[in-house]
């Protein structure tokens, strides 16, 4: 059995690793694209994947109580929910707007929990499949990143929120584009990467729409509750 000390300093290097794991992924992407790796589809979606699983660990390894893992649960429940019941309109869900409040409200870890888990289970019912690790990593991101710009008092901002609400949709695309672009676009050329992006652009350009619109309407609401929650019971972030 792991002494406490030892759980203890695994957390610790979990926790220095985030970064690192975060940047890991994209960095995959780029060099599996430079090199013209085969397979580049699966060896990025398991770098994806590794990544994702360490950052849950490091999640668990810091050992939270019930109630702090209860709100990355419950609102990663109502993301994937929220992803069916707008199944009938493309690219229009209220995903990355759940994330991104649930980073703000309690930390980057849930931020990051939300979405990854928002992917994973809503994918039980849109099919799983080698895009799974990357939208868990993505919308998983854009949570992590609001975690990182509350802490900042960034947020705070309407003008940043919004803003940055807009341009997670971007980046989301982005991501997953330029997945599709080095797993299964062969050759790549500077054609076929601006006929990629620019297929992907107005898919990109409506998530982000819609992540606006959903975080304006959820914004003075949920978080003013999720709040109160926050403070009564010490979730840390």
């Amino acid at each position: 059995m792991p002494t406490d000390s030892a759980k203890a300093a695994s957390a610790r290097i979990l926790h220095a690793l985030e970064v690192p794991l975060l940047i890991a992924v994209p960095a995959a992407l780029l060099v599996c694209a430079y090199l013209s790796i085969a397979q580049s589809a699966l060896l990025t979606a398991l770098v994806a994947l590794l990544a994702i699983l360490l950052l849950f660990a490091g999640f668990e390894a810091s050992r939270p109580a019930l109630r702090e893992v209860m709100p990355s649960v419950v609102l990663g429940a109502v993301a994937a929910a929220g992803r069916i019941l707008f199944a009938p309109i493309p690219d229009f869900k209220p995903v990355s707007a759940i994330a991104i409040m649930s980073g703000a409200v309690f930390g980057r870890h849930c931020g990051f929990m939300v979405g990854a888990l928002a992917a994973l289970v809503s994918n039980a019912f849109f099919g799983q499949g080698s895009w799974t690790p990357w939208q868990m990593y993505a919308w998983g991101l854009l949570g992590y990143l609001a975690g990182v710009f509350a802490e900042r008092g960034w947020t705070d901002r309407p003008w940043f929120r919004y803003g940055f609400a807009f341009a997670s949709g971007l980046l989301y695309g982005l991501i997953l584009d330029t997945w599709n672009l080095v797993g299964w676009v062969h050759p790549i050329t500077w054609q076929s990467a601006v006929a990629n992006y620019a297929l992907g652009l107005p898919h990109s350009v409506t998530h982000g729409i819609a992540t606006l619109v959903f975080l304006r309407l959820i914004w003075q609401p949920w978080v003013c509750k999720l709040a109160r929650v926050h403070t009564k019971y010490a979730i840390r972030g």
